[in-house]
């Protein structure tokens, strides 16, 4: 999948052949610390073999060749094996540092735009199709829809509350984004927090219930946030509590590198949406569409 980090890591790989260099300043600056002092026994280094050296070699090269796969843009193998082996030779490169940047980002960006088109097409087309199925229930026409797998019988989840669910969030060809599962138990989203398909379409569950929800990207990420853009969502969601109990809130000392997780706001239109949730277990809020 498509997404812009990505990419722009394919930029970064000088950083990774630095390694080297940073390790050894790293090494004398060591030794410049205990001159003067007494030296200890040498601890005894482990040789490094030619086998250690080709087996490295392979697996850097495996590095760069699985961050190639990106769709949207497709490498030529046999320049960039010429590049390399032009660079290590220390022949001129092809272009000057700047406009490979330059260059890199316009191709970046028809990609991306590219993308963006087709999981659209790819969004509609599917619930203009799925609407026709057996059970589906339509939210709202052409944008959200729902399919109840198990009949719930308990309390009923209501707007602005804050359930304690189970769920998976799948793309179109089945592919895993998000699960409950990766935090070991259910967890509890505030409504209010969350993208408006997830939160319309949750209300109404009743505990124990079964569903499945069908996003369209303008009701989930559109072309924001850190998954490929204009992607169309399914959700499984399994309600155990309708409106489970608040907690303190303890996400205030908590790095924000956790901001852009699956259910995570990112309506920019919504101005009175807190951007950390009240509950230490819900997924915090995403603000990488504002």
């Amino acid at each position: 999948m498509l997404n812009r980090a990505r990419i722009l890591a394919l930029t970064g790989l000088a950083a990774i052949l630095a390694c080297g260099t940073i390790y050894a300043a790293n090494t004398n600056a060591g030794s410049a610390t205990t001159t003067g002092t007494t030296a200890s026994p040498a601890a005894a280094k482990p040789e490094i073999s030619q086998s250690d050296i080709l087996r490295v070699s392979e697996a850097f090269g495996h590095f760069i060749g699985r961050n190639l796969n990106t769709p949207g843009i497709k490498f030529d193998l046999e320049s960039i094996i010429k590049g390399m082996r032009d660079g290590a030779a220390g022949k001129p490169a092809p272009m000057s540092d700047k406009d490979y940047e330059q260059l890199m980002t316009r191709i970046q960006e028809s990609a991306f735009q590219k993308l963006s088109a087709e999981n659209l097409k790819a969004a509609n087309e599917f619930l203009d199709k799925n609407v026709k199925e057996k059970g589906v229930v339509v939210v709202q026409p052409g944008k959200l829809q729902y399919l109840i797998i198990k009949e719930g019988t308990g309390p009923a989840v209501v707007a602005h509350g804050s359930p304690q669910i189970n769920y998976t969030g799948k793309f179109l060809d089945d592919k895993v984004f998000g699960s409950s599962e990766e935090n070991g138990e259910p967890i509890t989203i505030p409504l209010d927090q969350t993208i408006p398909g997830f939160s319309l379409g949750i209300i109404g569950m009743k505990e124990g219930e079964k569903r499945r929800l069908f996003v369209h990207p303008e009701l989930g990420y559109g072309t924001a946030g850190h998954l490929p853009p204009n992607s169309l969502l399914i959700f499984d969601i399994e309600l155990v509590k309708a409106e489970a109990p608040q907690q303190a809130d303890a996400d205030d000392e908590e790095d924000d590198d956790d901001d852009l997780s699956p259910l995570g706001l990112t309506n920019s239109e919504d101005k009175n949406a807190n951007p950390k949730p009240a509950t230490t277990t819900a997924p915090k809020s995403s603000n990488s569409g504002k």
